[in-house]
């Protein structure tokens, strides 16, 4: 017996990151930066401004380091970061927003903004404030569950 639509947890939040996405990588694009997949705004949001270590934004995005890598490969080809020596530990690399990247993780903090804005508006704001503290709880639960039974390749 497969799930009804309205308890699909899976099916719900893919809807809502599609929609979510496709209107965020429309507005970033009307402001200067298009062509950035959702994958490359998780890795420059995971970036603290003095730079990171590759494999801490794959432990604060929950991608494999490969991923991550490719991904930062991606980003620094088209100038959003740029890697350099850790002066902690002058054999590892952070990778760094360059002006263009911290300009797009401004951009994108706004439009995050407005989206909660008009949600919440939409909603009220108790509304609100619940659908993201139970979504929060159930992303927590299933992240608690997935740590507890790691694959093969994770």
């Amino acid at each position: 017996m497969s799930p009804s639509p309205a308890t699909d947890l899976g099916a719900l939040a893919a809807r809502v990151r599609t929609a979510l996405d496709d209107e965020t990588t429309h507005r970033l694009a009307a402001a200067g930066h298009a062509g950035l997949r959702p994958l490359h705004r998780t890795v420059l949001a995971a970036l603290d401004d003095d730079g990171t270590r590759a494999t801490a934004v794959a432990r604060r995005t929950g991608q494999h380091k490969q991923v991550v890598g490719t991904s930062v490969d991606e980003l620094e080809a088209l100038g959003y970061v740029e890697r350099r020596t850790d002066p902690a530990d002058r054999r590892a690399k952070l990778v760094v927003p360059t002006a263009r990247g911290r300009d797009h993780r401004r951009v994108h903090a706004a439009i995050l903004d407005d989206l909660a804005t008009r949600h919440r508006d939409a909603v009220g704001e108790r509304i609100f404030t619940l659908a993201v503290r139970v979504l929060t709880d159930v992303a927590d639960r299933q992240e608690r569950w997935r740590d507890a039974h790691p694959t093969d390749d994770g």
